[in-house]
């Protein structure tokens, strides 16, 4: 039978470059972000303090780009882009009427118009739905 090999043992000095070598190629592609901003596409959520609490706040100079984004990000998408963005987008667009809706054209207006018959069986099904409901 073979004997089985025996492991080498561990390269303390080989072990420590290979790790030095690693760190290097981590803070080579490493950027240091110091600038935070809030994502104005994401839905804030602010809560007050407690009503009864006595903490006085100096008021902070707003940054007006800052609320110009936040402001933008909640409009509809009609009125934050000249044109539609998606293929879904595109139904729905132009949502203004080509023609001014008048009530008195008989054209383009046909109102419910009850007969005879309807008016009955509407009064006789309100009945029944109302001793239905009694007993």
């Amino acid at each position: 039978m073979a004997k089985p090999k025996e492991k080498e043992p561990v390269d303390i000095v080989h072990q420590n470059a290979i790790h030095v070598e690693t760190i290097k190629k981590e803070l080579r592609t490493q950027k240091l972000y110091t600038e935070f901003n809030i994502n104005p596409f994401k839905k804030l959520h602010v809560l007050t303090d407690k009503p009864m609490s006595n903490i006085t706040y100096r008021k902070e100079e707003e940054d007006p780009a800052f609320l110009q984004a936040i402001h933008g990000a909640r409009l509809e998408p009609a009125k934050k882009y000249s044109h539609p963005q998606t293929e879904a987008q595109e139904i729905g667009w132009i949502s203004t009427p080509l023609i001014v809706s008048d009530r008195s054209d008989r054209r383009l207006n046909f109102p419910r118009q009850n007969s005879e018959i309807t008016k009955y069986m509407d009064a006789a099904w309100r009945l029944k739905e109302q001793t239905k409901n009694l007993g």
